[in-house]
């Protein structure tokens, strides 16, 4: 643990944000973990366990609870998160109680609609006054809730916030790895939801192993393309906020954005695809984010634009598919 961070506070209350909250406990931190729903706050109260988001985990000790961003004006750190497209609301609630320099660990994975902003860049525009950093890559909540083994990504411009925010939350089995490439770590992080959407409809319509692993190849030249359209380094998306997550998220049913693609590529309309589900899929929001920051940069997306125009309505799922394999030959870079 580091000596500077001592006291964590976690915005967030679903699963991902309750895993890290449980491994900001084990890195030896006192822990106050936010969230919005009452009935979570209460059955961590009663039971230690996040019933609604992360059933069967039992919850550390030193992890408090609490709907009152208030509570947090004492942390040495605060990890947001709060879903991609809710983020910026949820720091301009936060920001009254925020004192200059706080760090504030980024991590949600997504693209602002309509502003098309990173997550970084929203959070400079509510709290200026931030230090701030990225925290992505390959993790399942229920893995890393119970323990096992991860690897991720930390970003952060000033080095030696960077090396002590790592220091605070490392635990044996949770290892983040540097960096200085913010851009590069929140562009892996955003498009790879809406690939693994993609992944899921070839899955979902039976297309093979061939075409899946063509599919997450082709997708990660697409968040290539993009990290660095936006200032971003090839290098960060060849790690594990990239090429990493990429892989984990394109893999597994688990994932919340695969299993949604699935849905669609077995026939189910969007809102069937959705229904039921208390979690979020930060990729059903960010495609259209997406495809349209694509068109303003002029990078060629064609998988992502595909997803957004499927999630739209605009085309159906064979219409898409045809259109991406009917696309002029072109030489490998």
């Amino acid at each position: 643990m580091s000596e500077t961070m001592r006291y964590a506070g976690v915005i967030g209350g679903g699963a991902w944000g309750t895993a890290l909250a449980q491994v900001c406990a084990r890195a030896g931190m006192a822990v106050t973990l936010q969230a919005r729903e009452a009935e979570v706050v209460e059955a961590i109260r009663t039971g230690r366990e996040n019933t609604a988001f992360l059933p069967g985990v039992k919850l550390d000790e030193a992890i408090d609870v609490t709907t009152d961003f208030e509570d947090l004006a004492a942390c040495d750190v605060i990890l947001a998160v709060a879903p991609a497209q809710h983020l910026r609301s949820t720091l301009r609630a936060l920001a009254p109680h925020v004192r200059a320099n706080l760090p504030i660990l980024l991590c949600a994975k997504g693209i602002e609609q309509g502003t098309l902003s990173l997550m970084s860049d929203v959070l400079a525009q509510t709290i200026p006054q931030a230090g701030a950093a990225v925290l992505s890559g390959p993790s399942f909540a229920g893995e890393v809730a119970r323990g096992l083994p991860t690897a991720v990504t930390l970003a952060c411009p000033d080095e030696e916030l960077g090396r002590a925010l790592a220091e605070a939350i490392a635990t044996p089995t949770f290892r983040p790895y540097l960096s200085n490439d913010m851009i590069g770590a929140e562009a892996g992080g955003a498009i790879k939801n809406v690939l693994a959407i993609a992944c899921g409809i070839v899955e979902g319509k039976g297309l093979g192993r061939s075409a899946h692993a063509a599919l997450i190849t082709r997708g990660f030249a697409e968040m290539t393309r993009m990290a660095e359209a936006l200032g971003g380094r090839a290098e960060t998306v060849a790690g594990l906020c990239g090429l990493g997550d990429l892989v984990l998220t394109c893999s597994s049913p688990q994932s919340r954005n695969m299993s949604v693609g699935l849905a669609l590529g077995a026939g189910q309309s969007l809102d069937q695809a959705l229904s039921g589900k208390l979690t979020v899929a930060e990729g059903v929001a960010s495609a259209p984010a997406v495809g349209a920051l694509a068109r303003k940069l002029g990078v060629d997306m064609p998988i992502s634009q595909a997803v957004a125009a499927i999630l739209a309505g605009e085309v159906g799922v064979d219409e898409a598919i045809l259109g991406l394999l009917s696309r002029p030959l072109k030489t490998e870079r």
